[in-house]
């Protein structure tokens, strides 16, 4: 059966190549801390910057919840404008949260320029990213889901003909063409993933009584790294977010010890819902396996806000309740951002001690410090893994001795 449908199709392409100039706008309310709203906005703007935008401007405003049509204030709305009146080469904004069909319709009446949301930047991203069939296709449906109840607002052009007769009629067929359209598609592609998650199942089956373990993580906190290290393979791993999407499952033998080993897409904040749920077949690597390892880059400024990020994400998939070792990942540039010099060596392995043992308190979990890059504590992680993977066979196969 052909594919005949259209509606979206230039999505899955991604941003064009050649830098676009963009502004970021965000809404703050006044329980957020100054530091949070610009760790959030600094994030907004790596995401830009992975999706080849480059930011020129940054508009934060303080309100108690984002303008119905507008997200922002009358006020702020005009300052916005006005700065992109006098900065032609300007031609993106994009906005912190999700806007409605309604919003974005308002805003680019307003401001005369593409208008991008937070979901729609991440979907971009993931479209640019996907390289197998498998993640195409969950992008695709993530988009057509996020597309539908939006679809209002891209034909609101027609409200302008109001009193020429005959004007409405066409535009509400349209709308529903469209609807019909992209409830057909999702419809096709949700049948598509069925068919490859089945495919997914079979291979995991396949894999004997290897046990599994997960990757898991916020994005880019060097999860691909510490997968290249421990299975000596090249698995693609960039400074940039959402390096890599497909999941990828690597052997690794550590003194004899086999177990397989899985990197997973990162997670972040305001992860669409529909990329959640279109990846849910990609992310039962995390589900179904026996042990998750949670990489963490304890350098960054907001690494416990990133923590309950993948803590909660890990909930909504139903892998909350897994065994799992926390990797505090990046300890070079953890001592080289907030170590004194003049720290002595016991007062630094005080302070690594302290805060590993907070965190393993906090969350109920075990911590281990290393640094992926460097390879820094790297033995020590390995004889860790061996034990718990070993103690795991044991708990499998108690009555079987197995000499590997």
């Amino acid at each position: 059966m052909s594919d005949n449908w259209q509606v979206g199709k230039q999505k899955t392409k991604g941003i064009r190549k050649d830098t676009e100039y963009t502004i970021l706008v965000a809404v703050s309310d006044k329980s957020q801390k100054t530091e949070q709203v610009q760790e959030h906005i600094d994030e907004l703007e790596f995401l830009a910057e992975t999706a080849g935008a480059k930011t020129k401007k940054i508009f934060i405003q303080n309100l108690q919840h984002p303008d119905k049509r507008t997200y922002v204030g009358k006020g702020k709305l005009e300052e916005i404008a006005l700065y992109i009146e006098e900065n032609e080469e300007i031609n993106m904004v994009i906005f912190d949260d999700d806007l409605t069909g309604k919003q974005t319709s308002i805003l680019e009446e307003e401001l005369k320029v593409k208008i991008i949301d937070r979901s729609s930047l991440i979907l971009d991203i993931f479209a640019k990213r996907a390289q197998t069939s498998q993640a195409k296709t969950q992008v695709e449906l993530a988009q057509m889901q996020y597309m539908l109840p939006r679809l209002r607002g891209l034909w609101t052009h027609l409200e302008r003909q109001r009193g020429g007769i005959g004007m409405r009629g066409p535009g509400e067929m349209e709308i529903e063409t469209d609807r019909r359209i992209v409830r057909d598609k999702i419809s096709h592609l949700k049948k598509k993933l069925e068919k490859i998650d089945r495919q997914s199942q079979n291979q995991r089956k396949n894999r004997g009584d290897l046990i599994r373990v997960s990757l898991v993580g916020y994005t880019n906190v060097g999860k691909s790294t510490l997968m290249n290290t421990l299975s000596k393979s090249e698995v693609f791993a960039e400074n940039k977010l959402f390096a890599t999407l497909d999941t990828t499952v690597r052997k690794v033998v550590i003194d004899r010890m086999p177990f397989l080993l899985s990197d997973t897409v990162g997670f972040i904040r305001k992860l669409p819902h529909h990329l959640i749920e279109s990846f849910k077949s990609t992310l039962d690597e995390a589900k179904e396996s026996d042990l998750v390892l949670h990489v963490v880059d304890i350098s960054h400024p907001t690494y416990e806000d990133q923590i309950v990020t993948v803590n909660n994400t890990l909930k909504d998939l139903q892998a909350d309740d897994k065994p799992t070792l926390m990797i505090l990942n990046k300890i070079d540039a953890y001592r080289e951002k907030y170590f004194d010099e003049m720290l002595d060596k016991e007062t630094k392995v005080e302070i690594i001690d302290t805060l590993k043992q907070r965190l393993s308190n906090e969350y109920g979990v075990q911590t281990i410090m290393i640094s992926a890059k460097t390879k820094e504590n790297l033995p020590e992680l390995k004889s860790l893994l061996q034990t718990l993977i070993e103690d795991l066979y044991k708990e499998r196969y108690p009555y079987i001795t197995k000499t590997w």
